[in-house]
């Protein structure tokens, strides 16, 4: 059962020829009628040759990167806009003829319908192609008219994008130059700015400061050297006096004035190390107080005021180094505390000059790839002004066809032939569904669900077979039923 009868559809499709001949002639006439009806058209092309860079792109590349096709899909678009269509079609008079004016969206749509892009074909190794575009119109003229016209709109049109790119990407750079320019004189100027405000903690002098903190840290020990050795001088010299009335002139001293000295000297050197209230000490204050008993009859019978004078003048040249030292002290503990807090504030500065100076490159660099990008845009602009960066040039313009097409009528007879042959079909398998005569004995055992003995086919007569073929294609229309 699940074989196919070939032979029985083969049989069928024998039986009704003539409904499918009739069929299909009379479809296939009506398309060729149809076809006659339809106002000729013509159809005119022109050539657009799409040139190559004339300028090597390894030497000089243009600023304009879109490729050729890009661009002719992008004039396409462009074109075929509702405002450009409609203002085409009536600054060319194409539905002058008309009757009645169409509306704009049939205007749109039948232009769009009328206008054909080929695609591009190579003509040369180095990438110069070719491709066309053209115009069905119901006049050889106008077809011409409006090909030319698509053509030298596509040719302008490009040169225009180009030029125009090219003009606005050396704009835009020139815009970024100035700007990137601004940036970096702010920023210098806030480097400056910064740099004056703090010279005193720039990491640059930093190492100057530490050896001048150094240097002071020294002196100011050298000067405290200095203020021991002269008050002990002081010291001696008021002792010297007390035990012996005159000031040190270089003559020998007594045993009592030379013990007195050294046991002052001692003293000096212990109130260093311990109190008042030390044993050492008021040991020592004692022996002092002791010698100081026993010299001063000495003392009161050898006064002189001429070493009381002496004395004086000496006593004063200590006190004044002494003051000028102290002064000076002051000043350099000054200065210590000054070089400490810039040394410390010298990380903080470092930080934010970095910072500074980092947006200072960064800018630096950003403007320095900006003045390079601009010359390579002005060599971009002056190819493009140029044309030799690639370039659409009309290479054939469009001229008035000789015939009309006869593509669309072949077309339409052809689809009226293959409607008919679909419709026959279509009518056969439905005159085929609705017929339940039974004409095989498939069919018979499917109804009786029995096997028969045997099957007597249909048996024409012979003025059935003699008679002619309408008639029998009638009578088996009949027999079909």
């Amino acid at each position: 059962m699940g074989d196919i009868d070939v032979r029985f559809y083969f049989s069928i499709l024998l039986r009704r020829l003539p409904y499918i001949l009739v069929i299909v002639v009379a479809t296939t006439a009506l398309a060729v009628i149809v076809a006659l009806i339809l106002p000729l058209t013509y159809q005119s092309s022109a050539k657009i040759l799409v040139e190559a860079p004339q300028i090597p792109v390894n030497l000089v590349r243009s600023t304009v990167t879109t490729s050729s096709l890009g661009q002719l899909q992008i004039i396409q678009q462009q074109l075929t806009t509702r405002d450009n269509l409609v203002r085409l079609a009536s600054k060319l008079g194409v539905y002058a003829n008309e009757k009645e004016k169409p509306p704009i969206g049939s205007i749109v749509k039948d232009m769009r319908s009328r206008i054909t892009f080929d695609e591009m074909e190579l003509v040369s190794a180095d990438g110069a192609s070719v491709f066309t575009i053209g115009f069905e119109a119901a006049t050889p003229a106008l077809a011409a008219k409006v090909a030319n016209e698509l053509a030298t709109s596509i040719v302008t049109s490009n040169q225009r994008q180009r030029t125009d790119r090219a003009g606005d990407t050396l704009e835009f750079f020139n815009q970024e130059v100035k700007r990137l320019d601004a940036d970096l004189n702010r920023i210098e100027a806030d480097l400056l700015k910064f740099k004056n405000e703090n010279r005193d903690t720039l990491p640059e002098s930093l190492e100057f400061r530490r050896t001048q903190q150094s240097s002071l840290q020294e002196r100011l020990i050298s000067l405290e050297r200095e203020e021991s050795d002269l008050r002990t001088r002081r010291s001696l010299l008021v002792e010297t006096y007390m035990v012996t009335g005159k000031y040190p002139t270089g003559e020998p001293l007594t045993a009592e004035q030379q013990m007195l000295m050294d046991l002052n000297k001692a003293l000096a050197d212990q109130l260093a190390v311990f109190s008042e209230t030390s044993p050492n000490i008021i040991a020592l204050r004692a022996r002092i107080a002791a010698l100081r008993g026993k010299a001063a009859p000495n003392k009161e019978r050898g006064v002189d005021n001429k070493a009381q004078s002496g004395l004086d003048l000496q006593l004063s040249d200590v006190d004044r180094r002494i003051d000028a030292i102290e002064q000076e002290r002051v000043q350099i503990t000054q200065k210590i505390a000054d070089l400490t807090q810039s040394i410390r504030a010298t990380p903080a500065t470092d930080i934010r000059l970095n910072a500074l100076e980092r947006t200072l490159s960064n800018t630096q660099t950003q403007y320095n790839t900006a003045i390079a990008r601009r010359a390579d845009a002005s060599l971009g602009q002056q190819i493009e002004a140029r044309s030799d960066g690639g370039r659409f040039s009309l290479l054939e313009a469009a001229t008035e066809p000789q015939s009309p097409l006869r593509s669309r009528r072949r077309l339409i007879v052809l689809a009226g032939f293959l409607a008919g042959v679909a419709l026959s079909f279509a009518i056969i398998v439905l005159l085929e569904v609705l017929n339940k005569t039974i004409r095989r004995p498939a069919e018979l055992v499917q109804m009786l669900q029995a096997q028969p003995l045997a099957v007597i086919p249909f048996i024409a007569t012979p003025d059935e077979t003699r008679a002619p073929l309408l008639k029998r294609t009638l009578s088996s229309v009949r027999h079909g039923f």
